[in-house]
């Protein structure tokens, strides 16, 4: 199959071994169900060894009896299938608890490394996330997630038992025979060989189809979320043709991975039937010399078929440690990644006793090292102030709510509510002191009530409907079926001003002593805009705001206007004042009446 172009790196994995002592790291908490069961998997590995040594014992009772017809060995063959019924039992049982302990073993692991990533996620910083596709993440929860616990139950019990099985059977060989043993193990070297070359070459294909399919995820929830813009701009074709490429990447690096890793199970089963057809041959000329009887024949060539049994396995085992590997790797990677800078919190500001002063001072940031958005920024907001920030796109007014929210850190510079540095305060703490309206509305899937108490958990049913009520929404509400009760879904019919209002009224709800609101009416019509404007006001009495508008005229009665431009603040006045200066925002202001 020819290797389509892409951007998918085919070089050897990062860390293997780092990847799989990270998973060790994992296992150890459950290291006292581990040793249960690799105990009751050596047992049954043991019983399965013992099994040839009595079936040969047959076989010589069974020749005694015809070579001397006094000699009846039924009382002894009974005996000895008596004994062979207990250990295959004993075997059997031994690997159904081995597999019961290895599932919840599995169970466990998985569940806490679930737990980690979800936690994980919380502390990364939001550039993370703005460089990676959100379906890559995703996949790693998930896909990558599901391959170690389908992995871990097979590999741990099987390895050990192979091991076990192949030091056990080579024993007993060499007690029968150690000049045959000789002859079964030539080709065991020739088998490493080949297992060692294999794994090599297929490794880089297990981690390149694993970032194939992380980069095929993310492009899948992006297209299923951008479903209606693709449509409007027909570009249907166009996706799909992307779609095929990286499911081509897929589909080369999976048949890659597989089709190597799948030449080691008919390899290494050649090889070992190599080493049988030498015994059989080797161990037919000895019988006719007399040399050996037929029970050691039969036993040794038992035993060659148990030897080669666990270097199957063990090849077997190779694709699935490497996809194990691949996956594991790409799961530490994000568990590894550099989180949020370690606070040292100094003090707390409880909502209650937050005034809403705010002072900008030498602020300076950029998202990267060669690209600075906001040079040198300084503003002194008061208590109960109502702050617009205005300006052209990518003048930073976004920026500086996102650095006021310690969404992301200064370059340089410092933030300040009530004298206090907001890097003193724990990022939570900050958070808990703003009520905040975004352009983009979130709504989750569950019950209207618990979207609306998101920020508010103790809001009662009669706080939720005076907010609605506030924001017009309260008769919509009504005529939804169950009310607050009705389970909002992506697929539910409500409207994108519909959502808005219903965050405006999730912000009210929150009751917080600042408020941002960062184009929180563009999705309402101008009718409504009025009301909700007017249900803002009262909002934002006596409440510090931060007010991010492209609307200028709802912005008029702002106490204090920044006008940004190129990340700097170029203009600072209330309306009146800024007009009168017929400068960069008289500008603004009157192109919005311009045809």
């Amino acid at each position: 199959m020819p290797r389509p172009n892409s951007n998918i790196s085919y070089g050897k994995a990062k860390d293997v071994k780092g990847s799989l002592f990270n998973l060790a790291s994992y296992l150890k908490p459950q290291l006292g169900y581990i040793i249960i069961a690799l105990i009751l998997s050596i047992i049954g590995t043991i019983c399965m060894i013992l099994g040839p040594k009595y079936l040969g014992d047959i076989t010589s009772y069974t020749q005694a009896f015809v070579e001397n017809n006094s000699y009846d060995p039924r009382q002894d063959i009974l005996y000895t299938g008596i004994i062979l019924v207990f250990l295959y039992l004993t075997s059997a049982l031994c690997n159904y608890f081995c597999g019961f302990f290895m599932t919840g073993v599995t169970q466990k692991t998985t569940n806490k490394m679930r737990s980690d990533i979800s936690a994980k996620i919380n502390k990364l910083p939001l550039s993370y996330f703005d460089s990676r596709s959100f379906g890559d993440v995703l996949s790693r929860v998930t896909n990558d997630i599901d391959i170690i616990g389908q992995n871990l139950n097979q590999t741990l019990s099987q390895f050990v038992s192979s091991i076990i099985m192949f030091v056990g059977v080579f024993v007993m060989m060499l007690v029968i025979s150690p000049s045959m043993t000789l002859i079964a193990a030539i080709t065991i070297p020739l088998s490493l060989i080949l297992m060692i070359i294999i794994v090599k070459i297929s490794q880089k294909y297990f981690r390149a189809q694993q970032r194939a399919l992380g980069n095929l995820n993310g492009h899948i929830e992006e297209a299923y979320s951008g479903q209606n813009v693709i449509k409007a701009f027909n570009q249907e074709d166009e996706e799909f043709a992307i779609f095929e490429k990286m499911n081509v990447e897929l589909k080369y690096t999976g048949w890659k991975s597989q089709f190597l890793s799948g030449m080691l199970m008919p390899l290494m089963s050649f090889v070992g039937n190599l080493s049988f057809i030498s015994i059989c041959v080797v161990g037919g000329l000895l019988a006719m010399s007399g040399n050996y009887g037929l029970e050691i024949i039969q036993q040794f060539t038992q035993y060659t078929r148990q030897l080669n049994q666990p270097m199957q396995t063990i090849g077997q085992m190779g694709s699935i440690v490497q996809q194990c590997a691949a996956a594991s790797e790409r799961v530490f990677e994000f568990l590894h990644e550099e989180e949020m800078s370690k606070e040292e919190v100094k003090t707390t500001l409880a909502t209650e006793d937050c005034h809403g002063n705010v002072i900008f001072k030498d602020v300076n940031f950029g998202y990267t090292e060669d690209r600075q958005i906001i040079f040198n920024f300084n503003c002194t907001v008061k208590s109960g102030q109502k702050i617009a920030i205005v300006g052209p796109t990518g003048a930073g007014k976004t920026t500086i709510v996102n650095l006021l929210m310690r969404f992301y850190e200064t370059n340089s510079g410092d933030i300040y509510i009530d004298d206090i540095n907001t890097k003193d305060i724990s990022r939570k703490n900050v958070a808990s002191l703003f009520g905040m309206v975004l352009q983009d509305t979130w709504l989750f899937e569950g019950t209207l009530r618990d979207n609306l108490k998101f920020g508010n958990e103790n809001a009662t049913d009669e706080e939720i409907m005076v907010a609605l009520k506030a924001c017009h929404m309260d008769h919509f509400v009504n005529s939804l079926p169950g009310g607050l009760d009705y389970v909002f879904t992506e697929s539910a019919n409500v409207s994108a001003g519909q959502k808005q209002l219903l965050t405006i009224a999730r912000t009210m709800i929150e009751n917080a002593p600042m408020l941002i609101l960062d184009e929180a009416t563009s999705s309402v019509d101008t009718r409504t805009e009025v009301l909700i404007q007017q249900a803002m006001d009262k909002l934002m009495e006596n409440r510090t705001s931060f007010v991010i508008a492209h609307r200028l005229s709802t912005i008029k009665n702002a106490d204090t206007i920044l006008v940004l431009k190129d990340g700097n603040v170029i203009e600072q006045g209330n309306h009146e004042t800024l007009l009168a200066k017929n400068g960069f925002y008289a500008t603004l202001y009157n192109s919005q009446f311009e045809l």
